[in-house]
């Protein structure tokens, strides 16, 4: 049975719509130290002045694509929920808050090192950039898989008319997301080298969840 703080129904739609509300404020930031790039007439070209900011540059558009698919998957888990208790609450308040913070995280990132390469093949020292950064994406992608934990536990949470199947990729997916986030900033601490390959395994993660991003399922 609802708990006395179960809230659905339009104050349910309030929290999703503030949710993407703040998700889209953040993905916007995101541009804001790219934005002032400019080409000095005469004295650079525009291969050069992209090489200078090359760091930005990638972790702008590295960072807007996770973001996004962050999104998919809490957008995926809320709309299979017909309202939130306290804990969903509070534990979407904590995945906002990362999220919004993310722009600083991702400035600190691009910014580290000294060939503006940022974190990416530069091989120099973060100074802890990348394990801010890359434990901000864990630490979203945590937040998310406790909601997705919370929710199946509680089943007044979920839309009766939704269709619901749990598997081990839709059970998992989120806590190894976060793992493998969290084993990127670890490893940029001891080998910038080795972290500025490691996010090309993000590539291979949605081949083992082979249930797709867009499967009426649960991460």
């Amino acid at each position: 049975m609802p708990t006395a703080t179960f809230k659905s129904g339009r104050a349910f739609d309030r929290l999703i719509n503030f949710s993407d509300a703040v998700v889209a404020v953040a993905i916007t930031v995101l541009v804001l130290p790219i934005a002032d790039i400019s080409l000095t007439r005469g004295e650079n070209t525009v291969w050069s002045v992209l090489y200078d900011h090359a760091g930005q540059i990638i972790t702008f558009f590295f960072t807007f694509f996770v973001v996004s698919i962050m999104w998919l998957t809490h957008n995926r888990i809320m709309n299979q929920m017909r309202g939130y208790d306290g804990v969903i609450f509070w534990l979407n308040t904590a995945w906002l808050s990362v999220i919004a913070f993310l722009p600083v995280t991702s400035a600190l990132y691009s910014d580290a090192g000294e060939d503006g390469l940022g974190g990416w093949f530069s091989g120099k020292s973060l100074g802890g950039a990348g394990m801010l950064y890359w434990g901000s994406l864990a630490l979203i992608s945590l937040i998310s898989a406790l909601i997705s934990l919370h929710a199946r536990r509680h089943a007044h949470l979920y839309d009766p008319e939704q269709k619901i199947v749990h598997t081990w990729q839709s059970n998992l997916r989120g806590w190894i997301y976060s793992i493998y986030f969290l084993s990127i900033g670890v490893v940029s601490l001891v080998s910038t080298n080795v972290s500025s390959y490691m996010p090309w395994g993000l590539i291979l993660l949605p081949f083992v969840f082979k249930q797709g991003e867009f499967n009426n399922d649960e991460d």
